[in-house]
Formats: C-alpha cells, structure tokens, sequence
C-alpha cells in the first residue's frame, strides 16, 4: 500500500475572506533575529525558492546601517541578485530618509517603515522615543510618496511589552491612525513578543478599525512564543482582516521575548488557511522544502510543525516525491 502525505481537507467557514494575503518576512525579519549570518547567495537563493513557492508578497531585506544588524549588511546585493517575478512585490524595511534613498538607489520600489505602541520599545529597538520614531516615519512615508514608492507600516508591541506589560490600546490606534494619514497603504499591527490572544486580537483590531482604519487596510504581523498566533488568525479572519505576516520555517526570533519561538511560520499558517478553503496562492508542499533546504545548510530544525509533519511523511515507506508535497 502507497502512503499519501497528508493534506488539508478544505472545510469553509461562512463569513471568512475567500482569499488572504500571505506576507513573507523570513528574509527580513527572519533572518535579522537569527544569531549567524547567512551568505548573501543563500539569502538570494532562499528569495528565489519563494518567489518560485507562490509567494507574491515579499520583504527582501531592510536598509539599515550595519552596525545596528550585521545579518542583513548587504542589503544591496541581495536585492541585485533577485529577479522579481511579474506582479509580485519586493519590499525593504527602512528606518529612516538615508534607508530610504539606500533603498531606492537598490531598486526597492516599496518600502515599511516600524513604529513603537511603547516608549520601552521605542527606546531599546528604534533608539528614538515613540514619539520621535512616528515623526520619522511620517517623514519618510511623505519623501517615498513624492516618489511614487508605496509605504507599509508597523506597530510594533501592539499587544503586549516586555517592560511595560500591557499596552494602551489608545496608544496602539493613535500610532495606527498617525501612519494611515500619512500615507501608508497596510497597517501591520504587531504583535511583536507573541502574547496576545484572540479576545484581546479582536478588541485591537475592533478599535482600530473603529477609529477610521478600513480592515481592508490592516495587516497581523505575530510571533508564536505561546502558540497563540493561529487562533489569533482565526479571530482577524471573522473580522474580516486578509493579510497576515509569516516567515518561512518560523525562522526569526525576538530578543525582548525569554523563550520566544519566532514568528508565525508560513507553512503553518498556510495549512489552517488552505483548511478553511482559503485561497493563498502558495505551494505548500514547495515552502516545506524550502524550509528543509534553508535548515540544512543552517544546521539549525525549524520550528514549524508543518513542516516537520510533511518531512515525516515524505520519509514513509512507499511515498512519492509528488505525494510528500501534495
């Protein structure tokens, strides 16, 4: 008897988006956590397989000095040795006008920006206070639009700090609100150490929108540090809510967070939402070898459960190459 790799069986649930927006981080903030530094043809190459994944919706780098994060040094030639497929975006995160005219001078044609819920955050990753961190980046959403470049944001520490525990909702929307005036097309509300919960997702999300953010226009960004991120996708998706950051593998991890796991792995998210009928455009079995690729040469298991389920499975006696990634 041949063993079938297993699948998700698609059951739809009434009321959820028919198709959501995968947002790929692990070249950017995944690797960025990542304590070695990746040789900029791996990190090249990693691109390349999402891409070829399905993958439409991708963060290649940030441009930011290298001091601050060494791993990501050269942002330039990774983004030189990536060809970007028709229609697909490439996207680098920028702190400030000189990332942006790095970026820009690279070939990114889009750029996010990060902002801070808390001054604690603000002070320890954006060495700015929280104020002065929005302030620049409203600067840099108005330079990039007087050259045609789009702008996604991030709040960061939207549901919980490390600090200063839990977080002013107000707080969360008034920086929200201060990007989405400016000019930033997506909002990514961050859930940066992994804590929050569905109830408290929908109520963030519940006043943000509240305070004139269309859903349309929002984004999750979750790490899973207490293995909440999927049921926090879940409550987003009943909101209405239909894009979602992940990183491939789960790689990433966030130094503020004791015992943090990363980011919400690609793969998993990409199995509940496939579960629900939920169309994505992502090859699932393609993102699982991706992963096993990339871990290989790391040395390093990644952390998400799909994959190591479907590397299980393509191990079984008697199972195909094209059943294992089924």
């Amino acid at each position: 008897m041949t063993f079938v790799a297993p699948a998700p069986r698609a059951e739809a649930e009434a009321g959820l988006p028919a198709r959501v927006t995968v947002y790929e981080v692990g070249p950017r903030d995944g690797l960025q956590a990542e304590t070695d530094i990746i040789p900029t043809q791996v990190k090249a190459e990693l691109c390349r397989r999402l891409y070829a994944a399905g993958s439409r919706d991708l963060e290649l780098t940030s441009f930011v000095p290298p001091t601050w994060i060494p791993q990501l040094a050269d942002a330039a030639d990774v983004v030189a040795d990536v060809s970007v497929p028709d229609g697909a975006r490439a996207v680098a995160l920028v702190p400030n006008l000189t990332g942006l005219r790095r970026a820009i001078d690279a070939g990114i044609r889009e750029v996010a920006v990060v902002v801070s819920a808390t001054e604690s955050f603000a002070k320890a990753n954006l060495n700015n206070t929280r104020s002065g961190a929005i302030d620049r980046a409203v600067e840099v959403i108005q330079a990039a639009a007087s050259d045609g470049i789009p702008v996604r944001g991030y709040v960061s520490m939207a549901f919980g700090d490390p600090w200063e525990g839990e977080v002013d909702t107000a707080a969360v929307v008034q920086a929200a609100a201060t990007l989405h005036e400016a000019g930033s097309r997506t909002i990514a509300l961050g859930d940066t150490i992994g804590v929050a919960t569905p109830g408290l997702t929908t109520r963030v999300i519940s006043e943000t929108v509240g305070a004139g953010i269309e859903v349309p226009s929002l984004a999750l960004h979750l790490h899973d540090t207490y293995g909440q991120s999927l049921a926090n996708v879940h409550a987003a998706l009943r909101l209405g809510v239909a894009e979602f950051d992940a990183s491939v593998g789960g790689l990433g991890r966030c130094p503020y967070a004791k015992g943090a796991t990363g980011n919400l792995a690609t793969e998993d998210l990409v199995w509940m939402l496939h579960g629900l009928g939920i169309e994505t455009g992502l090859d699932l079995g393609a993102l699982a070898a991706t992963t096993h690729w990339l871990s290989r040469i790391r040395g390093v298991a990644a952390p998400s459960n799909v994959a190591r389920a479907l590397a299980a499975a393509a191990d079984a006696p008697g199972t195909t190459q094209e059943e294992a990634s089924a």
